[in-house]
């Protein structure tokens, strides 16, 4: 989603701390519905982000309500980070249509701070000034 409404101006990747093995077919549909491209994802570990030879990331953002408590890996050139936390809409067991619900909920808060983010990102190179937008975005944004 960054890569896609940055219009390029930064690169997305999406990993996790307990990776499942498989992304999740709802959260490919919503992804898809909404005509972002989901060729080439996968389920993927944090950790292949943590070696020196990985992208270089400018901002990691967690999202899991339960990544806050969790220990995160040291990521090579100390970029800015910020805890986006939300229930994670896999959880939801009750019925399909109660976890189609929280998935498109997930998206849409996501791409809220997404485009938060980026409206403000895009215009000031202050690191500190994008630290605290960062931390803010993920309290205000809903």
């Amino acid at each position: 989603m960054l890569t896609h409404l940055s219009k390029g101006a930064f690169t997305g990747y999406s990993a996790g701390s307990f990776p499942k093995g498989a992304v999740h077919p709802m959260a490919l549909q919503i992804l898809e519905q909404s005509g972002l491209p989901t060729v080439g994802l996968r389920s993927k570990s944090w950790d292949e982000f943590a070696s020196g030879d990985a992208p270089k990331m400018d901002f990691i953002f967690t999202v899991c309500d339960a990544a806050a408590g969790e220990v995160c890996p040291v990521w090579p050139g100390h970029p800015v980070t910020a805890h986006w936390g939300l229930p994670d809409p896999a959880a939801i067991t009750s019925s399909p249509a109660e976890q189609a619900a929280a998935f498109r909920q997930a998206f849409r808060i996501i791409e809220t701070r997404v485009r938060f983010f980026l409206d403000f990102a895009l215009e000031t190179q202050d690191r500190q000034e994008l630290m605290r937008l960062a931390a803010l975005t993920g309290k205000r944004a809903p």
